[in-house]
């Protein structure tokens, strides 16, 4: 099922949602802001689908020209994939990069809404996670890879789908397609460039096999089910009380006794280690990370949107896929 240290494959992940954390935060998004920010996507959209290609990129950089593919990227993860597998030819645009922003409350801009309109490739993340961008960017004519669609995780399935080893490297083919598609007199270089970035990838895997020996079995708890693609490749279980991440899951707010539950459990020593989303902070996760702290329970802090010292996603994966090693 998993990778043999001499011939390194994907792992035989179902990617499903687990029962303790069945949808993910996301999942259960609020339809008045969902439907607001969809509405926001479609207004801004008719205003500047006449806006020229040559113009400024949604991050207020300048466009390199008609020499090269324009890109967008909902978020900067894939937009750094993106970027890995275009190399040269291609001038890619990231609209979320904000490690400290909340990724779901996102409201989109003119700007972010213009670049989607006038770019060749647009790339999402779906899954209900940015549906103001699968709105803008359906709405253009550009060709759209869907990378939650691109690996089977359906609307509703746990959202953070670049975690998931299976998903990047689905992403990673439809990119390079999309690329052929549009800029068929570089399909061969894109390829090449498929090739490299399956070869880090693969590079990756080999780590998170190595790394199994520690957190195989390894029993976690997560503020959020941000990491459970990665935790989940890492063989370890989710053991986050039933009741706070059904709460979380569904956007409520977990109830005193959840909270209880959450504290208890960590002092019970069956938890190897918290998961912390960093980007999804309030009073209840202060009190959990806490009790963790007073528990001596680990704690590996993480954020939704890739880090700024991390030059591509492959990187980012490897430093969690160590930090997890070392913790569990």
């Amino acid at each position: 099922m998993w990778l043999s240290s001499s011939e390194p494959t994907s792992p035989s992940v179902e990617h499903r949602p687990s029962v303790e954390n069945p949808s993910g935060r996301h999942g259960a998004w609020s339809r008045i802001r969902r439907g607001s920010a969809m509405a926001v996507a479609a207004t801004l959209l008719i205003g500047t689908a006449a806006c020229s290609s040559s113009g400024s990129s949604a991050n207020g950089s300048q466009s390199t020209g008609a020499s090269t593919l324009s890109v967008v990227a909902s978020i900067n993860q894939w937009g750094s994939l993106a970027k890995e597998l275009g190399g040269r030819y291609v001038s890619v645009t990231s609209v979320m990069t904000n490690t400290s922003v909340e990724a779901h409350d996102y409201e989109p801009t003119t700007q972010n809404i213009a670049a989607f309109s006038t770019a060749k490739v647009t790339v999402v993340n779906g899954a209900d996670y940015d549906p103001w961008a699968v709105k803008a960017a359906s709405s253009s004519a550009s060709t759209l890879v869907n990378a939650a669609e691109s690996g089977d995780v359906a609307e509703g399935g746990n959202p953070h789908v670049w975690f998931s080893s299976k998903v990047r490297k689905a992403t990673a083919d439809a990119i390079t397609a999309a690329y052929e598609k549009n800029d068929p007199d570089h399909s061969t270089q894109y390829r090449e460039l498929n090739d490299q970035w399956k070869d880090k990838e693969k590079s990756l895997e080999a780590s998170i096999t190595a790394a199994r020996a520690k957190t195989s079995g390894a029993r976690y708890a997560a503020t959020e089910s941000v990491a459970w693609y990665l935790a989940d490749d890492l063989g370890m279980t989710d053991a986050t009380p039933k009741g706070y991440s059904q709460a979380v899951a569904n956007e409520g707010e977990p109830s005193a006794s959840d909270v209880v539950a959450f504290t208890k459990a960590l002092a019970s020593g069956d938890i190897s280690l918290l998961i912390l989303n960093t980007q999804e902070t309030n009073s209840v996760t202060s009190t959990i990370s806490a009790a963790a702290t007073t528990s001596k329970v680990p704690i590996v802090k993480l954020t939704e949107q890739m880090p700024a010292k991390y030059a591509t996603l492959n990187e980012w994966m490897e430093a969690l896929v160590g930090q997890f090693s070392q913790t569990a």
